[in-house]
Formats: C-alpha cells, structure tokens, sequence
C-alpha cells in the first residue's frame, strides 16, 4: 500500500458522519419559484446591484458587478422577474445586505452567449481568467475567495504545483465526495486548465484515505498522466486546509505573518471550484448554482444536491423533512460551520452543507484549566488558550502578538477543550473587533 501523507504538527480526529450521505448520488433539484440573489457572498468587496425591480432577466444574466479586483460577479440562478432589489440577511455575518429578489418564471432562458461552448484549444491563459471573472467564480469549500485572483499570481512568485483539494476533511460534507466519484473526468479537465494558466508543470489530487472509491477512480483517469499524481492522505482534520495540505505532499511551509500558498509556488483549489472554474472556460457558464451536502440527525431525508444559488435554505430543509426535536442548523460542518439563529436566509455561493441537529445544546464553558491540549492539537503551533484569554479581556494588542491573525478557525482547540471553552467564537470576536478599529482609524484619518 502507497505511504499515506499528513502534517506533521496537531489535528484531531473528530467522528467523520459521513456514512448516511457519501453513498448517495448527487439529485438536481427543481428550481424554487423565487431566489434571493446577495451581492456580498464572496470575500472582497459586495456587487453593485445592475438590475431594478420589474427589470426582465434571463439565467446566467449578470445582475450584481464586481467591485474592484477582489470582489466577484453575481448572476441570476432563474429567468424571470425582478420583484425587488433589498436587503436579506447574510448568513456568515448576520447582517442584512442587498439582495436582488427574481421570480422564476420556470422558461429556464440563458442570457445570449452563456452555456455555450468555447474554443479552448486556441484560447490565451489571460481569456481563460476572464472568463473565470465574468463568471463570479469564487471558492467552493467555504472560503469563497474569488477564483480569478488566485489564478492571477504575480510574476515573481511563479506556480509550480497545483493541486486539486480532495480531502473533504470536514465531518458530515460528502458532496466533494461525490463529485468527484460522478465528475472525475471533468475534474482532471479543470485541473489541466488551471495548470495551463499558470504554467505549472505539476499537478496533484489530494484525497483522504477513507474515499477510496474516489482515490481509484483518479488512478485510473491518470494512468497516463505523467505530470499529475494522486496522493492519498492520512485521514486527519484539518487536512483539507490549504497550509497543511501543501506541507503534508511537498514538506513546503506556507510563510507565517500573512505569506500564502503562492509564496511556495503552490495554487490550490477545491473539487467544486475546480468544476465551476473548468465550467467557466469551456461553456461560459456562470456560478449559479452549487452542490451541497444536506444532513444530520434532525433531517428525515439526507442527501447530496445541487441548488441554485439564492434559494431559501428554509425551503431546502423543510423539502427534505425536519425530524422532531431539530434544534440546531449549521451552514457547513461541524468543526467549522456557522450556527444559525434562522433558517430565513439565501443559499450562497460558499454553503457547501447544510447540518441540522436534534437536541443540541451549548455546554457551559469554564475558566482555562491550562492543561495543553489546545496548543498540542493547533495544527498551526499557535497558543489558544492564551489567545481565548486575551480575547476574553478585550486585550487586542496581547491577541495580535500571539499572532490571532493567523488563526484559520479550524476548530482543533475548542474541540479538545476540557474546558469547553469557546475558543474559535473568542478569536472570531477579536478579529471582528480589530477590523473595526482599522475602519474607525481610516476614518479618522
């Protein structure tokens, strides 16, 4: 048996509840009567809305215009109406932004030109990236950077490995999984773009060990692919992060303070984006819909799916069944989804599952016992307990210096906490505190 890779430093081996879900093939849903698309749903600066209510829209028609280079297009998921231009709740913050509300007229019409083929055999690497911008292509896996940026890397820090993110490391999501057991070859296709538009010589699929279903299909797609390589990973979260990744196959260090993947010419990419970015530039077809994981103990029906971006996730789970006793819904997994105080808010581009459960509860947490286990798990060699301790003083410069910033919110800390402190909410407070000081100090400038 092939040697299996890791990093070498943390990680915990949380229940993986994979099993009611990574048997089962991916189901298109029908479209809802009404979508409500949000312009922030992307890291980087919000759309700007470019549609007015009454406007008529076609699918794929651009309907929020990126601002800026950071930033990301956003496209209508249906044909139909625009009922209104207003503000929903975001699910990540919690705050309300604007939105553009169609009503499906169900002719499902693309707008001219998209969902067409392209001539890619001829096509430049710098039209390959634009249409990835065209499209509001961003990161799938939760990150939701916009993809056109990572495929953008400046000259003096060439990429020599790409690599395809199959670790799907995260307990619960199985829809990676299963794209990449139904989608293999068009994987592989996305991956030899990417390759082609960063001149990288090297190509890697990454995949954890306990899919190896998904492992053999890749070895057989690959068989005579000399310049890729699938790699099997030991299973161990958070294996599918960027930084551990990129050290577990090539025994690079991604930079602390700020340095990125980039930096030790590696690009990395995640099985969905992978798609949407080969979608992009072979069809011309916009991010307007995801697959995604919908499970947990308070749903009757579990299963993977693709919906299109802006549907009701109420809608999604009140399909699907929720089960007596529901009390909890996450909008990912786990270890690094974001709890929910309502079920009335639009998918986005990043919602990869979406975990209802039953009979949940928040422990009480105590006082820092000081027993270690925090800092041995941080896959990054940080001090959380000490950075919890900061946070919880409100002492911002003490957090900085123990490099708070730096902190991926994988959840390690908190999940080996004996004290059941909330770690990750502590720093997650702290980072938001420090951003708005900058804002207040620019402001005041």
């Amino acid at each position: 048996m092939a040697k299996t890779m890791t990093f070498p430093v943390g990680g915990v081996h949380p229940e993986e509840g994979k099993d009611r879900t990574s048997g089962l093939p991916i189901r298109v849903s029908e479209p809802p009567g009404e979508v409500a698309v949000l312009m922030a749903q992307h890291i980087g600066a919000p759309a700007r809305p470019v549609v007015k209510k009454k406007d008529r829209v076609r699918k794929g028609q651009l309907v929020g215009e990126a601002q800026g280079f950071i930033s990301a297009n956003v496209h209508a998921p249906v044909s139909g109406a625009v009922k209104a231009v207003e503000e929903r709740i975001y699910s990540v913050t919690g705050r309300r932004v604007p939105a553009v509300i169609i009503e499906n007229d169900g002719q499902e019409r693309w707008a001219r030109g998209l969902n067409e083929p392209q001539d890619v055999e001829s096509m430049e690497p710098a039209r390959m990236v634009e249409l990835v911008h065209e499209c509001g292509v961003v990161g799938l896996g939760g990150a939701t950077f916009p993809s056109h940026v990572k495929l953008s890397p400046p000259a003096e820090t060439p990429i020599a490995d790409v690599f395809v993110n199959g670790a799907e490391c995260e307990p619960c999501a199985t829809v990676d999984h299963r794209l990449m057991l139904e989608h293999t070859d068009d994987v592989v296709d996305g991956l030899k773009l990417i390759m082609r538009i960063v001149k990288a010589p090297n190509g890697y699929v990454g995949i954890e060990r306990n899919k190896p279903d998904a492992i053999e299909a890749f070895r057989k797609a690959l068989a005579d692919e000399a310049s890729i390589r699938v790699v099997a990973l030991q299973v161990k979260y958070p294996q599918g992060a960027e930084q551990q990744l990129i050290t577990a196959v090539t025994g690079r260090e991604v930079p602390s303070q700020g340095g990125l993947p980039g930096d030790v010419g590696c690009l990395v990419h995640n099985v969905a984006t992978t798609l949407a970015v080969r979608d992009a530039i072979r069809f011309r077809r916009p991010l307007v819909e995801r697959a995604l994981t919908v499970t947990g103990d308070g749903i009757e029906n579990a299963g993977n799916f693709v919906e299109r971006v802006g549907t009701s996730v109420a809608g999604i789970l009140e399909r699907q069944g929720l089960r007596e006793g529901a009390n909890q819904l996450i909008l990912g997994g786990p270890m690094m989804g974001i709890a929910q105080g309502t079920a009335d808010v639009p998918l986005v581009k990043g919602n990869n599952a979406l975990l209802v459960l039953r009979g949940a509860r928040i422990p009480p947490q105590r006082d820092c016992i000081h027993c270690g286990r925090c800092v041995e798990h941080c896959p990054l060699g940080l001090m959380p307990a000490e950075l919890s301790i900061a946070c919880e003083k409100q002492d911002w410069d003490a957090a900085v210096e123990l490099n708070m910033l730096e902190c991926k919110e994988c959840g390690c800390c908190a999940y080996v906490c004996p004290a059941k402190r909330r770690i990750v909410h502590m720093i997650k407070f702290g980072k938001a505190e420090l951003r708005l000081r900058k804002a207040r100090a620019r402001e005041g400038s």
